[in-house]
């Protein structure tokens, strides 16, 4: 059964005296999250941040805020836009207590500045303190015009920091922001089954003074408390998301995170686990024994793989959207996602192909798993 407010609060320590010898007997010890500074920007944020993608519960987003959550995520096109509605109305009447920031998957710099200005309405704000630049995994989809915009809105007091996010393409993107010097945060993916070369880029961004934020921490999902997705159920371990959340943040270079909270029992979770920390022999085997289970599943956007699907297919963000329905439950967010793909690639099929020319070395099963989006999408 989901938690309410007061027994939420009361967990996790923050109620007024009264309140709380209300709800328990006795109250227990308050649990701090760790602060840390988001890069140059001299932004003050919780290393559990909260990302908005999957919620569709205000009093959540609520809830965290009051229990000192001080960094939360959104972007323009989730949720076909009302996710932005949705944050703006619950943070209303918290705007300077928090961090907040939003994203645009526009390509010119003409449609990024309608986004921002269609964003800061929808979140009833007159700034953001980060606009990323969204999903970028590469130079080429970050043309200066691009970092024009920002700056424009930098001097029109529209946004206070530049950001760019990516989900894969690290190496490549890492490097270029840092020389560019145009980006004041990344956002990018960061979890257990990437290897020990990204723990150094991520070093390397925060001694340059970028402010660094991790989103998809949890690798993909595979909860055992969300209803409604079988996969997950199986796959599941148990305290499995809570060590995950606890690695990414166990790293002092790595600022704050976003995981996707959808209901108070999430919130609690993650609160639980930051507050907690990363203690090695308890939560590095747990980890191990996920990765074994969701190593079939779960595409690391490491860019290792060998090959090119022939048909033009985005196999890692398809693997990605599938990750959506059955590791989040988020089907709708899956199939939003799978049905931006141009026309003709939502029309192809994995078994028209004999054998698939993508191999992963990390043991994806790639036909697999783009056949399965196929099945649920197309």
């Amino acid at each position: 059964m989901a938690a309410t407010r007061r027994g939420f609060l009361a967990g996790i320590g923050i109620m007024g005296a009264a309140a709380a010898a209300e709800a328990a007997p006795a109250a227990p010890a308050k649990l701090v999250l760790p602060v840390r500074t988001l890069g140059k920007t001299g932004q003050k944020v919780t290393v559990l941040g909260f990302g908005c993608m999957t919620t569709s519960d205000p009093s959540v987003i609520e809830q965290a805020a009051d229990a000192g959550i001080t960094y939360f995520d959104t972007a323009r096109g989730y949720q076909n836009g009302n996710n932005e509605r949705m944050v703006g109305a619950a943070l209303k009447g918290r705007r300077d207590k928090i961090t907040l920031s939003s994203k645009t998957p526009a390509k010119t710099k003409a449609d990024a500045l309608a986004n921002l200005d269609k964003s800061l309405s929808e979140l009833q704000t007159d700034h953001l303190d980060i606009w990323y630049l969204h999903s970028r995994q590469n130079a080429a989809a970050v043309p200066d015009e691009l970092f024009d915009a920002q700056d424009e809105a930098v001097k029109a007091g529209k946004i206070r920091f530049r950001g760019v996010s990516f989900h894969g393409g690290h190496k490549e993107m890492i490097p270029l922001l840092i020389e560019k010097k145009r980006t004041d945060v990344i956002l990018l993916s960061y979890n257990f089954t990437m290897d020990a070369e990204m723990d150094a880029l991520v070093e390397k961004a925060s001694q340059a003074g970028i402010g660094t934020v991790a989103m998809k921490v949890m690798a993909g999902g595979f909860r055992t408390n969300k209803p409604g997705t079988p996969l997950a159920e199986k796959l599941g371990r148990t305290g499995a998301m809570a060590s995950a959340l606890k690695w990414a943040v166990r790293n002092p270079s790595m600022h704050t995170s976003i995981p996707g909270i959808m209901d108070l029992d999430q919130l609690d979770e993650n609160f639980k686990a930051v507050a907690t920390g990363y203690k090695k022999e308890v939560d590095a085997p747990i980890l191990a024994a996920q990765l074994r289970h969701i190593s079939p599943l779960y595409c690391r956007m490491c860019g290792a793989c060998s090959g090119v699907c022939p048909k033009g297919l985005p196999t890692s963000d398809i693997i990605r959207y599938v990750s959506y329905a059955e590791g989040y439950g988020e089907f709708g967010l899956g199939r939003e996602n799978f049905q931006l793909l141009p026309a003709e690639l939502q029309q192809v099929k994995c078994s028209d192909c004999s054998e698939c020319a993508i191999s992963c070395p990390n043991g994806v099963q790639v036909a697999a798993r783009v056949s399965r989006a196929q099945e649920l999408f197309a």
